[in-house]
Order: C-alpha cells, then sequence, then structure tokens
C-alpha cells in the first residue's frame, strides 16, 4: 500500500489509486493504446491500483474507474492526465468530472496531479523515438509497433 506523507490537509491519504485518463477517441485503436499502456506498465508504479479512463468518447469513463478504485480500497485518487501539456482540460475538464464522480463516494480524496509535459525526460522519448525511426527508413531497425502496417515512418 502506497502512503503519501501529510499534503497539510488533514492527514495521510491511506491507499493511493492512479487513474491514467486521456481525452478518449472515436477510433477504437486509439482507446486501446491507453488502456493496454496502463495495463503493461501498471506494476511500474509504486501503488496498488491502477485504471486507465478517458474523458469522453470511450469507456471506462473517469466516473466508471473512480468507482472501479473506490472499490478496490482506495481512500485517496490521483488522476493522472495522459496529456502534453496543461489546458483547459486539466485546469477545468478532468477536475470537473473528478468532483461528481468523487460525489458518490464521500470521505474519498483526489487530485489531478499536472500532465505529462513539459518534463525533461520527454526529451530523452524524443531522441529515443526519432533515431529509431530514422534507423528505420535506413534499414537498420524494424518498425515500431505504432508505426507496424501503417506506412507512417517514411521519409517523403
Amino acid at each position: 500500500m502506497q502512503e503519501s506523507p501529510d499534503n497539510g490537509s488533514g492527514g495521510a491519504p491511506g491507499t493511493v489509486a492512479v487513474i491514467i485518463i486521456d481525452h478518449g477517441s472515436r477510433r477504437a485503436s486509439a482507446n486501446a493504446s491507453l488502456e493496454e499502456f496502463v495495463r503493461s506498465s501498471a506494476h511500474a508504479l509504486p501503488y496498488p491500483i491502477v485504471e486507465p479512463a478517458h474523458m469522453e468518447l470511450a469507456e471506462p469513463s473517469l466516473a466508471s474507474a473512480f468507482d472501479r478504485c473506490v472499490a478496490a480500497g482506495a481512500s485517496t485518487v490521483a488522476i493522472a492526465p495522459y496529456f502534453l501539456g496543461p489546458g483547459s482540460h486539466w485546469d477545468r475538464d478532468i477536475p470537473a468530472l473528478a468532483a461528481a464522480a468523487s460525489a458518490r463516494h464521500p470521505g474519498v480524496r483526489w487530485l489531478v496531479a499536472a500532465p505529462l509535459g513539459p518534463d525533461r525526460a520527454l526529451a530523452e522519448i524524443i531522441a529515443t523515438r526519432v533515431a529509431h525511426c530514422l534507423d528505420h527508413v535506413a534499414g537498420r531497425a524494424a518498425e515500431c509497433p505504432t508505426c507496424a502496417g501503417s506506412g507512417r515512418c517514411t521519409l517523403r
């Protein structure tokens, strides 16, 4: 169980769950991509409960993910936007969805974490991705799973 120090608002948060949320898409493959990322990387996070969610257009919704977290024993839910930068989804939309979801669970606390960027770790990801794509078009590497079969990894 991940315990966190007092944040100044009344004690440690108890069992922390993380919801990783993206926008949601009409493309099932885009939604499946987030869900697979969460399934395959949840073990790397130091929290006992990790759930995927989509803001709109697809399930699981933030409300259903929040419900699953509470059913699994969470007393605090941290919502991690799967977005590169801050914007209206981060500062308005996700907090509104979280407030509505938490209303069904009195006593469960929540927060919306900062988006992924800007973070220097993203520069490493970009460098690795670009190097792999350049190696692929030069015949030194296979297509990555994201581009496989799409014909997108091509110098034009």
